[in-house]
C-alpha cells in the first residue's frame, strides 16, 4: 500500500552501482529505511536527485510500507522545506548535522512518534530562519527536549531548597547524589530554566558565555548516554563545542 508522509533524512549510504539507501525518520512510521533507485546515474532524469537525500533534508514522500520488511521503497519525493541559510552557513551547517547525529544515536525502534517528528521539523526550520542568539542556543534546548520526548523527562525545577540535579535519576533534588553525574548552581538553574521552554523565540533571552554553554553540552551528552543503551560517542560534538561561542 501507498503512503503519503514527510520524512527527515538522517543518513544516506551507496548502493550498488546507481542507487542509494536512506535512513529516514518519517511522520507516519518512524525511522525507516529505503531503497531508492537510479539516482546515482548520470542521465538528465537522475541528474541532482541525490541531493534530495542528504541529512536533514526534510521531504514529501510516497512510500510503500510492509510491516514484514526492513527495506521500503520511495514511490515519489519533493521536498517539503527548503533551507535558506543551513546548507551555506558553517555554524548552522554543524548544528543541524549535530541534530542529525543525536537521532541516530537515539532512535532504536521504528516506532511512530508524530509529536518528535514534529519537534525535528520545527527546530530544523527554526535553526535556518532564526537570530544567530537563537541558533547558539538550539542544540541544548533539542537536547533536552528529545530527551522529554523519548521518556525520559527532567522531574522537578531548580529552586534554593532543589538545587542540584541529579543526571542519573533526572529529578532536581535537595543534596548532592553519591555518583559523579549531577549539575549544581548555574548549570542546574540554566538547565531547568531551557527544560521549561515552550517557544524557540524565547532562545533569543539566554545569554551563555562559551564556558558555560560547552560544560551544558557535554553534561547533556551524559544525560542520554546514561538512559540510552549504547549510545556511543558522537563524532559532531567536538567540531559543534568548538564553533559555539
Amino acid at each position: 500500500m501507498v503512503h503519503a508522509t514527510k520524512g527527515i533524512v538522517l543518513r544516506t549510504v551507496k548502493y550498488g552501482d546507481t542507487s542509494i539507501i536512506t535512513t529516514v525518520y518519517t511522520e507516519l512510521f518512524g525511522i525507516q529505511s529505503y531503497i531508492v533507485k537510479g539516482v546515482r546515474q548520470a542521465s538528465k532524469t537522475s541528474s541532482g536527485k541525490a541531493g534530495f537525500f542528504q541529512p536533514s533534508a526534510m521531504l514529501e514522500m510516497e512510500v510503500y510500507h510492509n510491516e514484514q520488511k526492513q527495506l521500503q521503497f520511495i514511490k515519489e519525493y519533493q521536498w517539503s522545506y527548503l533551507y535558506e541559510k543551513i546548507l551555506f552557513d558553517v555554524v548552522r551547517n554543524t548544528i543541524a548535522m549535530y541534530v542529525i547525529e543525536l537521532l541516530q544515536h537515539s532512535l532504536k525502534q521504528p516506532e511512530a512518534n508524530p509529536e518528535l517528528f514534529y519537534l525535528i521539523e520545527d527546530t530544523l526550520k527554526q535553526l535556518d530562519k532564526g537570530s544567530d542568539a537563537l541558533a547558539g542556543n538550539l542544540p541544548l534546548y533539542f537536547t533536552l527536549h528529545l530527551a522529554a520526548e523519548l521518556g525520559f523527562q527532567l522531574q522537578g525545577m531548580y529552586s534554593p531548597d532543589t538545587p542540584v540535579l541529579d543526571l542519573q535519576e533526572g529529578i532536581f533534588t535537595s543534596e548532592k547524589p553519591m555518583h559523579p553525574y549531577y549539575l549544581e548552581g548555574p548549570k542546574s538553574q540554566t538547565t531547568s530554566e531551557l527544560a521549561a521552554l515552550n517557544f524557540y523565540n524565547e532562545l533569543e533571552n539566554f545569554q551563555l558565555n562559551r564556558n558555560l554553554r560547552r560544560e551544558l553540552l557535554m553534561a547533556y551528552q551524559t544525560f542520554l548516554s546514561l538512559h540510552i543503551a549504547d549510545f556511543g560517542e558522537m563524532r559532531s560534538f567536538g567540531i559543534l563545542q568548538e564553533i559555539l561561542s
